[in-house]
């Protein structure tokens, strides 16, 4: 498996799982990740944010911990990334406010290399225009979010576990389903992991 340079967008209230967890099983197989964010500077931090589910009606939210920003956005150039990560949490429904972060995605997206997002992740997806005829998933309240830009919506199963794929777009709908969500992604990314 050759290693590759992957780019991670987040911001503050980035969900807490959903940064750390990602990052650290990237860098345990060998890749090279940079985390950035609009507006910080390479060794400041984003505060996160814990969602969980505890039978309310949505996701509840606790403080989290700091998420250290690696490399300042500004200083970036997409071109110099294999694939993309995107969080979910509070962070992408300010951050596909940017201008800059659209036109990162659709690098990206042009150019074919592997992107995952999860949870309201796919909120700077679709924000970005990007995933018209994918199929996807998310958390369920973006699901309005990705028939309006023209994808398919795939089913959050009962324990929001599971994943999907559609080329080189990866998307879960929250945490619970890392297992499956970096399964896929490594798989596009072409890494291998022995069951």
């Amino acid at each position: 498996m050759a290693a590759k340079k992957i780019l991670m967008l987040v911001g503050d209230f980035v969900e807490d799982y959903e940064a750390m967890v990602p990052f650290q099983i990237l860098l345990m197989v060998g890749h090279t990740v940079h985390t950035v964010c609009p507006g910080k500077k390479a060794g400041e931090t984003v505060a996160t944010a814990v969602h969980d589910f505890e039978g309310h009606q949505t996701y509840s939210e606790k403080p989290g911990h700091n998420f250290g920003v690696t490399t300042t956005f500004e200083e970036i150039k997409a071109e110099d990334y294999d694939a993309l990560v995107i969080p979910g949490g509070r962070a992408p429904e300010y951050l596909r406010l940017n201008p800059d972060i659209i036109k990162c995605v659709r690098h990206f997206a042009d150019a074919g290399k592997p992107i995952a997002a999860i949870c309201h992740g796919p909120q700077i997806l679709t924000a970005a225009d990007v995933i018209k005829g994918k199929t996807c998933t998310a958390y369920p309240a973006v699901k309005p979010d990705i028939d309006g830009a023209g994808g398919t919506w795939c089913e959050v199963n009962a324990t929001a576990s599971n994943a999907c794929a559609d080329g080189n777009i990866v998307t879960a709908p929250a945490w619970p389903a890392h297992p499956e969500w970096m399964r896929a992604f490594l798989k596009v990314l072409g890494s291998t992991i022995e069951p």
